[in-house]
């Protein structure tokens, strides 16, 4: 478990991350922040490609859109789902987005190139968005899709190794997930979990939240305390375990691959899952990328390429 203080560096920062960090910056300094937008806005914004991200490539004609029974059985949690030609697991990935943007179909060329490399069917969850629908909607549609891949797998995919994952606020409802799942429903038989990036505890009491995110081009400490105040509306304890699953009790959870770049407001959130993860009795790994911003793995590098295929790697051997 020891890490290398060397990836913390600047000197382990490559000249390539270095200008895609200064493009990601100069970018993003013309946009309106988050929180300077209605969020309907924020999402028409995103879905048309403006700051740094191109226009989403949508794969409609190879995936499929079902739904299933959500908590409340009057509604319904949508699913879009990704059949490679060999299935040989299931991964149940929930999009970012901070809990108020993001949809199940704006990553598909990333979700179909690990659906084809680690030949796993991918499920990816369209749930509730806040501040329309904040806690406990997001958590509870991402329950009722977990309950029904568990129920369904074998008859839908012929296979019952099953993975889930999810990145940002992904990651954090990947996290509850779990523990809802080993909580209440008494389900432990997860292979593997791909945790990128995750918000693991919204309290405020994570440093690196504070003092990277004082400056961080992609999301700045006030924009991770707007996305808070949009999920958690009701005068929740955000330190409950299921708002802040650092705070959980993390045994009997599966393997794990933390993927965390060294420039991420989020860096502690993965220092800190990945110990108590280890401290609970579970497997876990920490990949840490020298220069990463938050969601870095989205552009064109050789850091983002480096940190997809090790995610991927870790798939392959979970469901082996």
């Amino acid at each position: 478990m020891e890490l290398d203080p060397n990836l913390f560096r600047d000197s382990a920062v490559s000249t390539e991350q270095k200008e895609e960090n200064k493009k990601t910056a100069q970018s993003l300094a013309q946009q309106p922040k988050t929180y300077e937008l209605p969020p309907s806005e924020t999402r028409r914004r995103r879905v048309e490609g403006h700051g740094r991200q191109s226009p989403p490539v949508f794969l409609n004609d190879i995936v499929e859109q079902i739904s299933c029974s959500g908590l409340d059985e009057e509604l319904d949690v949508g699913l879009r789902i990704f059949r490679p030609d060999r299935i040989s697991g299931v991964l149940l990935w929930i999009h970012g987005g901070g809990w108020v943007l993001g949809r199940a179909d704006l990553q598909d060329e990333a979700l179909w190139k690990i659906a084809q490399e680690a030949e796993v069917a991918v499920v990816s969850v369209e749930y509730r968005l806040a501040p329309e629908y904040p806690y406990p909607a997001g958590p509870n549609d991402c329950e009722a899709a977990a309950l029904w891949l568990i129920e369904n797998a074998s008859s839908e995919f012929g296979t019952e190794n099953l993975c889930i994952g999810g990145g940002s606020a992904g990651g954090h409802l990947a996290a509850v997930t779990l523990l809802r799942m080993r909580d209440k429903h008494s389900y432990t038989d997860w292979k593997g979990a791909d945790m990128v990036y995750g918000a693991y505890e919204l309290s405020g009491a994570i440093p690196s939240q504070r003092y990277i995110g004082g400056s961080s081009p992609i999301i700045d400490t006030d924009t991770m305390n707007w996305f808070y105040d949009q999920f958690l509306q009701n005068g929740e304890d955000r330190t409950d375990p299921d708002i802040s699953p650092l705070n959980a009790r993390l045994d009997n959870l599966p393997p794990a691959l933390f993927t965390i770049g060294t420039l991420d407001p989020l860096l502690d959130d993965s220092l800190f899952m990945h110990s108590r993860w280890i401290a609970a009795g579970n497997q876990s790994e920490i990949a840490i990328y020298p220069g990463g911003l938050h969601a870095f793995n989205n552009g064109d590098t050789e850091l983002a390429r480096t940190a997809n295929d090790r995610r991927i790697e870790a798939i392959r051997s979970w469901i082996a």
